[in-house]
């Protein structure tokens, strides 16, 4: 049972962070400055995978020190742990499910806006960068110093199974993460960015939310 779970937590995980990386946030601004800057279809993906990786990276920091606290406290307190842990989960998941009723989305950058006004801005704004470099450094900045902050719960579901299972999860937060980058960049640059994607950021805490309680109640549940 407990391998069926991990499952679960797995798959969850993967659906999260891949639904995290389809918001505009996350490859509409390589898109612009590839146009700006005149890149090559190759060097645009690359610049991404490497900002997804330090996406990746300082995620998996924070979720390094949330699994050692979880792993201590397990030791501590048996079997009352998935109980708190789950309980945990289902405090995150109904905070997301709040945020998406009171009209939360994504804004790290809202470059979507009427007839694409704020992206046009943007892509102005990017013609003046001095270099390639302040334009691959801003890009860089943008995201590894931005986690996916729902993925954090994610580790918290997978304490249970030690160190093995945060090498499992932030496995599958990389590739997740970095495909979902990649996959949505490419897909803009060539020329299916009229697909209406900001439904991804528009409904990302609900769809989110509603993964994380289903987590949170299948280890109450199951994990005994």
């Amino acid at each position: 049972m407990k391998d069926s779970v991990l499952t679960t937590i797995a798959i969850t995980g993967f659906g999260i962070a891949f639904f995290h990386a389809a918001i505009p946030t996350h490859w509409l601004p390589f898109v612009l400055t590839s146009r700006a800057q005149r890149w090559s279809r190759p060097k645009t993906l690359g610049i991404t995978a490497l900002a997804g990786s330090g996406h990746v990276l300082f995620t998996a920091a924070l979720g390094l020190i949330v699994a050692w606290l979880g792993i201590v406290l397990s030791d501590r307190i048996g079997i009352w742990f998935p109980r708190i842990a789950g309980g945990a989960l289902l405090l995150f998941g109904l905070f997301y499910v709040y945020r998406q009723l009171a009209g939360y989305t994504h804004t790290h950058l809202h470059l979507l806006g009427n007839d694409h006004e704020q992206a046009h801005e943007q892509e102005n704004t990017v013609r003046r960068a001095p270099s390639d470099f302040a334009a691959i450094t801003s890009l860089l900045g943008l995201l590894t110093f931005s986690p996916c902050e729902a993925f954090i719960p994610v580790y918290v579901s997978g304490v249970r199974y030690g160190w093995r299972g945060f090498a499992l999860l932030t496995l599958i937060l990389s590739v997740a993460t970095v495909a979902g980058m990649l996959a949505f960049t490419w897909l803009a640059l060539t020329g299916i960015e009229q697909i209406k994607l900001r439904s991804f950021e528009k409904y990302e805490s609900g769809v989110m939310g509603a993964l994380l309680c289903l987590v949170g109640i299948l280890i109450i549940v199951f994990e005994k």
